[in-house]
């Protein structure tokens, strides 16, 4: 078994250090890039307006092609800002509010 090295990244902001975890920061970096995208963004508000959607109530909305919808909710849901609960043969997605509270934590952090 090899020994995995654990590194940090130390940010320096005015006179205080902030240390970091480079596998938490490189999470932190995938979810915020998921997130910061404009077709994303709308995703997310239409699913705030409502408590659950599927695919297809998505993409009629948004008018998306079906394919494109679903390639941007993968992206959100390997995020996990979305979370799916399948019924039948369909999936419903609907948002991760504590993980939004999560991102928006770490944000506030960041640029604070």
């Amino acid at each position: 078994m090899r020994n995995k090295k654990i590194e940090t990244i130390t940010l320096k902001r005015g006179g205080s250090e902030v240390q970091l975890d480079y596998a938490d920061l490189r999470k932190a970096v995938l979810v915020l890039r998921a997130v910061n995208h404009k077709l994303r963004q709308r995703i997310i508000d239409l699913l705030e307006d409502s408590d659950t959607m599927t695919v297809t109530d998505i993409y009629i909305k948004l008018r998306l092609e079906q394919s494109v919808a679903s390639q941007h909710l993968a992206i959100l849901r390997r995020a996990g800002v979305v979370l799916t609960e399948r019924q039948g043969k369909f999936i419903y997605y609907s948002l991760n509010r504590d993980r939004l509270q999560q991102i928006s934590q770490l944000v506030e952090e960041l640029a604070g």
